[in-house]
């Protein structure tokens, strides 16, 4: 269950970045983790805490619940 829901974060992060035309490199400064755990995020491979989706949802100025849809 939670590949799956690694799985599907990993596709709303990375349908939400490319939306805001921000590379993972931005990103990953914005909100102050390397440049490889975004990709391990978008890949499926690593899961994010709450504190980090708040600042990820916070930098792209999306609501939290649209990196979340579909996981709850």
């Amino acid at each position: 269950m939670k590949d799956e829901r690694n799985r599907i974060f990993a596709r709303n992060l990375k349908a939400e970045r490319y939306r805001k035309g921000v590379t993972q490199a931005e990103l990953a400064e914005r909100v102050d983790v390397s440049e490889s755990t975004i990709s391990l995020l978008e890949r499926g491979l690593q899961t994010p805490s709450i504190f980090l989706v708040c600042d990820i949802s916070k930098f792209l100025g999306i609501d939290i619940n649209d990196l979340l849809k579909n996981i709850l």
